[in-house]
């Protein structure tokens, strides 16, 4: 929102500084952006007369004019501008002037000289050359009652500043010179003075039949018949350089005076030219497939989502954002009809936006403007219309189906205590609601308040308070520091956090990313099989549409992103939430009804095994790799990896991964489709577990340290080629808790697999090593050949296993 400083004062004039003016309504809420004065500094330009014109005896192009500047001398002074004639009043730079820089960055300086032998006392000026616009067809022509010799910053009001706020959504009471100055009221305490309006005396009986078939659309819609009007009449100055102030560029008196009134009043209208309209008006629901082409040249295919005004044969304008170029007026225009009205925030609400452009209407409308005034502002436009382009007026036709209700809000005095964090008093609060012209009642410490037909912001209690911490004066809060007990708590042993996961995990070589919670629905179905996730309602982008299941997704388009700009090694790691529906959880305070929302871990390795070196041959990543590292982050717990299929990952090299008998995550190579569609050389190694087993670890608990020496034997088994390594393991682990001649049997692990010559087809060898220990004795060949023994026949019952 921007506007002149000098139309502000006309409202309301505190005693006040512009610097602490600017500082006052950004510490209310209203952040000033920016200060810039209308015009850069010059001197000695006044107001002149032209007295007499002749051409230049050397040069066809000039002519050597005297000029009246007030002082009683005509000046001599050579012009070469096209419109310079006798009687026109001009800003004049007399010699001494000072004026703006030009293209070489230095101030102009107007001396006395001579233009082909012909002494110049001065320079008469155009717009461009006092940097008032970047019109240079001429002079500025100045009205015939510019008093002569007056300083022409005093007469053109250039000791003016240009205030540039940033308004928070809320605040749309504000986007108005008025709306300002009633803030500005409030806080100083100065009064405010109201734009007066006298009403034009009606002398017409026409009027314009109106229907509201959508009063969800519109809740009031008023309008008058205005004849005879001259469209040709010239802007006077003064509402031009206030809607130049403003950001507002001129265009015709018609549409000045309209757009003067919505900065000024915050009341968006429009005018049609009525002898473009066919019969009468009605508000209702664009048909599906209505086309209208609008002011700004666009053609736009509505549907029933957009509200229009049509008349009795085709539409006229989008409702509460841009009329239609149909009936625009025109400087031919002789008759108008005059519309104001009051459109339901949510009506137009991302209309204009959907349609790929904005509008100051459709920003005022979205975000409520005063329902209760709309015939006064009607008034105003009819009085400003009348007074410049002349007319004669009909009556107001108001039509009203809803409008808001303004339910009283309750705010209790001391929850607003409390939350400012200073004893303010009932008076003090009483006050403030006075000063900002809110109606309200006292009842046993709590404050009910109505809120204007203007005010869109207040609803609930939290915004009432807002409104008494802003007058109060946020500089006005003492700043304390917080007063809370201080604990010390101790975190259990048993639980590990996220940060220590992320430092293992780095320690595993990998690099941590953050990625969007937000994905692309095909990632979906290509990394998860889901068919229907949970869909984000107003996407930042098409390709973040929806909430992620997995977090495998957005690793593999990171490992993608790097391979394409030539780096062929890739370890990252990733901790963050996924999204499932899940009707079972209810809502809490870190729970949504409806979805369960559970942090997992997943990491990803690309590539050659470690950096390239000399001391060692280079080779790609395997499962078996990223699977050590996975067994590394759960030590000294052991994970159990049993075949199973995962659609993103291949079907022969993946695993679920289970920990103390539950299912944590999975394990596995890219699938060879994945890895063709998302243009990968090599396939990943991925994985994904829950976060919360990795945080769940054992107590630290003592164990004596055998004395003895350990004993070690290794064991060549020859089984089926369809029996897993991870089902023998089970076999001598069960073994082991259930035959106490096993107890001393410490570790296996598998060192060695053979297929091939001397075994059959369907036949493979597994070799494995135990390592056994007593923390009492030295152990026995017997002891040792009974526990060997136990496992052998063990395996032998189970899986037909024999020995090599």
């Amino acid at each position: 929102m921007q506007f002149s400083e000098n139309w502000l004062r006309t409202m309301v004039d505190p005693k006040l500084t512009s610097d602490e003016l600017s500082h006052l309504l950004t510490m209310s809420g209203l952040e000033v952006e920016e200060v810039e004065p209308v015009a850069p500094p010059f001197t000695n330009v006044v107001v002149a007369e032209v007295r007499e014109v002749v051409k230049h005896p050397d040069a066809d192009r000039l002519n050597v004019c005297q000029v009246d500047v007030g002082t009683g001398t005509l000046l001599n002074i050579v012009c070469g501008a096209p419109n310079v004639r006798v009687g026109l009043r001009i800003p004049c730079a007399t010699a001494g002037a000072v004026l703006p820089p030009g293209a070489d960055g230095k101030p102009f300086l107007i001396k006395v000289g001579k233009l082909r032998g012909v002494e110049s006392q001065g320079m008469l000026c155009s717009a461009r050359e006092l940097k008032l616009s970047e019109e240079h067809g001429g002079l500025l022509e100045l009205p015939s009652d510019a008093p002569v010799g007056m300083n022409f910053r005093d007469y053109y009001q250039l000791n003016d500043l240009k205030f540039t706020i940033k308004l928070t959504p809320n605040k749309a009471d504000c986007l108005s010179v008025l709306g300002v100055a009633r803030e500005v009221s409030a806080l100083t305490g100065t009064p405010l003075h109201l734009p007066t309006t006298k009403e034009v005396p009606v002398t017409l009986t026409e009027t314009v039949p109106v229907k509201i078939e959508a009063p969800d659309l519109c809740g009031r819609f008023a309008g008058r018949v205005i004849r005879g009007v001259n469209a040709k009449a010239a802007t006077p100055d003064w509402m031009k350089q206030r809607l130049e102030r403003c950001g507002q560029r001129s265009i015709s008196a018609l549409v000045d005076i309209s757009n003067y009134v919505m900065l000024e009043l915050g009341r968006p209208s429009h005018v049609f030219d009525l002898d473009k309209m066919h019969g009468g008006i009605t508000v209702r629901w664009a048909k599906e497939g209505e086309t209208l082409k609008l002011l700004n040249g666009n053609t736009v295919t509505l549907n029933p989502w957009f509200g229009v005004v049509a008349d009795d044969k085709a539409v006229e304008s989008l409702a509460g954002i841009m009329g239609g170029d149909d009936s625009a007026v025109t400087l031919d225009t002789q008759n108008i009809y005059l519309e104001a009205a009051f459109w339901w925030p949510d009506a137009i609400q991302g209309r204009a936006r959907k349609l790929n452009f904005s509008t100051d209407a459709a920003h005022r409308f979205e975000r409520g403007v005063d329902f209760a005034s709309i015939v006064e502002h009607i008034e105003r436009i009819t009085a400003l219309i009348v007074e410049i382009c002349g007319g004669q007026v009909g009556p107001v036709t108001d039509l009203v189906t809803r409008l808001p209700e303004r339910n009283p809000v309750a705010m209790r005095a001391d929850r607003a205590r409390t939350v400012i964090g200073v004893a303010l008093t009932d008076a003090q609060i009483a006050d403030v609601f006075t000063r900002l012209k809110l109606e309200f009642t006292l009842t046993d410490g709590v404050f009910h308040v109505v809120p204007p037909s203007y005010r869109f912001d207040i609803e609930i209690e939290e915004d009432l308070i807002e409104e008494v911490a802003r007058v109060y004066g946020f500089e006005n809060i003492p700043a304390l520091p917080p007063v809370a007990e201080h604990v010390m708590r101790i975190a259990p042993e048993n639980h590990r956090s996220q940060f220590a996961i992320r430092r293992l995990i780095a320690d595993q070589d990998y690099q941590e990313v953050v990625n969007y919670s937000f994905v692309d629905e095909s990632w979906e179905l290509d990394f998860a099989a889901n068919a229907s996730p949970v869909r984000v309602v107003n996407p930042i982008a098409s390709q973040m549409s929806v909430m992620r299941t997995t977090l495998i997704s957005s690793l593999v388009a990171n490992a993608r992103y790097n391979i394409n700009r030539k780096l062929n090694r890739v370890r990252v790691f990733e901790i963050g939430a996924v999204y499932l529906k899940d009707a079972q959880v209810s809502d809490g305070p870190l729970t949504v009804a409806g979805y369960h929302q559970p942090k997992r871990l997943a990491a990803l390795a690309y590539g050659p095994v470690q950096e390239e070196q000399w001391g060692a041959a280079d080779r790609q990543v395997d499962f078996f790799d990223v699977k050590a590292d996975l067994e590394a982050l759960f030590a000294p717990k052991t994970l159990r990896f049993v075949k199973a299929e995962h659609v993103a990952l291949h079907p022969g090299r993946s695993a679920s991964i289970e920990l103390d008998g539950k299912v944590i995550g999975v394990i596995g190579e890219l699938h060879p489709k994945l890895q063709q569609k998302y243009e990968l050389p090599q396939a990943p190694v991925v994985f994904e577990v829950d976060v919360a087993a990795l945080q769940n670890v054992d107590v630290p608990v003592y164990q004596e340290i055998s004395k003895f020496q350990a004993v070690s034997r290794d064991l060549a088994l020859v089984v089926r080629q369809d029996v897993a390594v991870q089902s023998l393991l089970d076999c001598f682990s069960q073994t082991r808790a259930k035959d106490p001649a096993c107890a001393i049997v410490q570790s296996v692990r598998l060192f060695d697999e053979y297929r091939g010559k001397g075994l059959g087809e369907d036949e493979k060898s597994l070799a494995f090593r135990f390592s056994l220990q007593d923390t009492q004795a030295t152990l026995l060949d017997e002891q040792v050949e009974a526990a060997m023994a136990a496992l052998t026949t063990a395996a032998g019952q189970q899986y037909a296993a024999k020995l090599r």
